[in-house]
């Protein structure tokens, strides 16, 4: 196990190319179904791989949280993937996955870890709706094997939402300000629907207009379109969004190959790129300011997110004055 991660943390070099490693697992044969379904994490936010632990276990957590343990002295929510979704196996899951998001980290108890995949984001697909709404948007993305099998990609960020985060509590909004300018609207793509959930709340506190995408290749798909309606308008295409925010992760095309596609095009000059991302470590950050990135704002903060959105509207106000 650890020869199969000894080199994660020279992997972020792939941020930028469109490209990722992902690290597949199992939960288990499914007693229902007889199937071994194969599942995917990228490998950026996989910490370590490890035997599980002896778990502490308070009273009171949710069904599919096993409780916590001591690493080098941090104390880590364990959450049990095969109990949170529903798998029902009769093998008991021995390997943790430690993962690190927005400067949180958690484990994943799972079966077994399998290896660690390098393909290409246009290689990973949007499963169809018929599929997602049947797992409830568990499933952000899909990829194929050249075994024929498909692995699954987890969205990581509506399990900690519901399991150890609150994203649904009204409370964490109610500190979001409305903006003082009118007719302000924000372009955003995320594939998560926790996440673009969230960022519709914030933009909806602050009373500001929104269009989005699930991924980065559907949002740049959309902000040609704009751009050739500006153009046809006669407008310049800054009157009609005035700002872009990117997740880094999404099927197709991620958000560094999008913010390239932007800055490249100089119809888009002086619309400023957020970079909406759990991927917060500093590595990620200078990746995606060498794309050209303007900002860079972690996710599950939609105070800090309304701010920073603030700061630029009313700039770009100033600056135009």
């Amino acid at each position: 196990m650890s020869e199969l991660m000894k080199n994660i943390d020279g992997r972020t070099k792939l941020a930028g190319t469109n490209k990722l490693e992902i690290l597949l697992f199992t939960l288990g044969t499914d007693t229902r179904s007889g199937r071994r379904e194969t599942y995917g994490i990228n490998v950026f936010k996989v910490r370590e791989v490890m035997r599980v632990p002896e778990i502490t276990r308070p009273p009171e957590l949710p069904p599919s949280v096993e409780g916590m343990v001591s690493l080098r002295g941090q104390l880590v929510p364990i959450v049990d993937l095969v109990k949170y979704t529903g798998v029902q196996t009769d093998s008991k899951p021995e390997v943790m996955i430690v993962t690190e998001y927005n400067g949180h980290t958690q484990g994943f108890v799972v079966e077994a870890v399998d290896t660690i995949l390098r393909l290409d984001w246009s290689a990973v697909r949007v499963p169809p709706d018929m599929f997602s709404s049947h797992v409830g948007g568990l499933v952000t993305a899909v990829t194929e094997l050249p075994d024929g099998r498909l692995v699954m990609l987890m969205d990581v960020e509506k399990i900690l939402a519901e399991t150890t985060r609150g994203a649904d509590d009204d409370s964490i909004f109610s500190l979001v300000k409305p903006v003082k300018m009118e007719n302000r609207t924000i372009f955003f793509c995320d594939d998560s629907p926790i996440a673009r959930k969230q960022i519709e709340r914030t933009l909806q506190a602050m009373h500001v207009n929104y269009l989005s995408a699930t991924n980065g290749h559907k949002a740049w798909e959309e902000l040609k379109k704009l751009a050739t309606q500006a153009d046809e308008a006669g407008v310049k295409l800054s009157s009609l969004i005035q700002i872009i925010l990117t997740d880094v992760e999404m099927p197709e095309m991620d958000g560094y190959i999008l913010t390239k596609n932007v800055k490249s095009d100089p119809r888009f000059a002086g619309i400023p790129v957020i970079m909406h991302s759990s991927l917060s470590g500093m590595s990620n950050q200078q990746l995606g300011r060498s794309v050209g990135v303007d900002e860079y704002v972690s996710k599950f903060e939609p105070q800090r997110l309304a701010e920073t959105l603030t700061r630029i509207l009313e700039g770009s106000v100033a600056a135009a004055a």
